[in-house]
């Protein structure tokens, strides 16, 4: 059991709705683009309610979903039951993984290096367990480009949004964080989600561990 517990229960639940509304706007196609061609065995780190697990492919032997969120974490062992793979869904935290080092041949951070608490850390980590040559697939959101989204973004960040988004912070670079982790980014792909003018900054793509 982790020694610090993650509990958002009225995020959790607004999450899990909205997770579903999402795939519905481009999401599924974001999620099958993110996952192809994996293989062997993965960690997914942050696994949510599960969206992934239907679109892993079945070169996957198995996957590692680790969630701290108990309510997040019920509904992703229901979505194990019906994926098309493996998926042991297990309780842990992204800076302190229940894995041995070089352990898997991926690692996918989908939605969650946005909240956790210190991403150098959880990234560490990932590094820690990705064996050398194996893969970080990532999909995330990040800061905006133009200067006057990021005003916004800074706002929102310093006041209330990390409160009620489950710790979600709008301004990190994250693949800035992967390249000073000493991952080597091979394609990274950036769009607004949802698609259009009011869309939020994504980066979707992979990264090489050396």
């Amino acid at each position: 059991m982790p020694e610090r517990a993650v509990k958002h229960p009225l995020f959790a639940r607004a999450y899990a709705k909205l997770a579903a509304h999402e795939d519905a706007r481009g999401g599924f196609e974001n999620r099958q683009e993110l996952l192809a061609g994996l293989s062997g065995r993965v960690v997914e780190v942050g696994a949510g309610i599960g969206s992934n697990f239907a679109h892993y492919p079945a070169g996957v032997t198995e996957v590692v979903a680790v969630e701290p969120e108990p309510y997040l974490r019920a509904r992703a062992e229901e979505a194990a039951a019906a994926a098309p793979v493996p998926v042991r869904v297990v309780e842990g935290l992204a800076d302190a993984l229940p894995l041995e080092d070089e352990s898997v041949d991926a690692a996918v951070a989908s939605l969650v290096l946005c909240s956790v608490p210190d991403q150098a850390v959880a990234l560490a980590e990932l590094r820690r367990v990705i064996r050398s040559g194996g893969e970080l697939r990532f999909y995330e959101h990040v800061l905006s480009n133009r200067a006057s989204r990021r005003r916004v973004q800074r706002f929102m960040d310093a006041t209330f949004w990390p409160r009620i988004a489950g710790g979600c912070h709008m301004t990190r670079d994250t693949r800035g964080a992967m390249e000073q982790a000493g991952f080597m980014v091979q394609r990274s792909r950036r769009f607004p989600f949802p698609p259009g003018k009011m869309g939020i900054p994504h980066i979707l793509g992979s990264a090489r561990r050396p």
